[in-house]
């Protein structure tokens, strides 16, 4: 099966930054360049997975709604049906679901609990670690460093 996203959270962490759909566009935007990130899984009270606001969608809001847009809630443009993926599913899935939907993140969910988040970046750094993994493995067999 290779690789699953399970491996990737185990070593990246399961701690994913969140907003809610109440939470002004200007905070939601602040904790985007405060923590570096380019999107914030949205959650209700009982931190369940409600929607995904992107850098791209607050972006887009500000350019189309530029006299209202200190007065909008992240509610009012989250994305609400959302791609989401499981802690079994295997990297290749994700990175075929990715590249399908041209997203660039993936929220990972245990029923509707958030339970982490699969970047693109993640998808690529783990699928290279295996690569060089499988190299070397390969190169030491070519140069009979494994008896037999």
């Amino acid at each position: 099966m290779g690789i699953t996203v399970r491996e990737i959270l185990a070593a990246k962490g399961r701690q994913v930054v969140t907003t809610t759909a109440d939470t002004p566009l200007l905070e939601a935007m602040a904790a985007l360049i405060d923590h570096q990130i380019s999107c914030l899984p949205v959650v209700d009270d009982n931190e369940e997975l409600i929607g995904i606001v992107s850098d791209k969608d607050i972006f887009r809001c500000a350019f189309n709604h530029h006299d209202t847009f200190t007065q909008r809630r992240v509610g009012e443009i989250m994305t609400r049906e959302l791609i989401v993926g499981l802690e079994t599913d295997s990297v290749d899935y994700i990175a075929g679901m990715m590249t399908t939907n041209r997203i660039r993140h993936i929220p990972i969910v245990e029923g509707r609990r958030l339970v982490g988040l699969v970047s693109l970046g993640d998808v690529v750094k783990t699928q290279i670690r295996h690569i060089e993994i499988e190299n070397r493995y390969l190169r030491d067999y070519i140069e009979g460093k494994y008896p037999g």
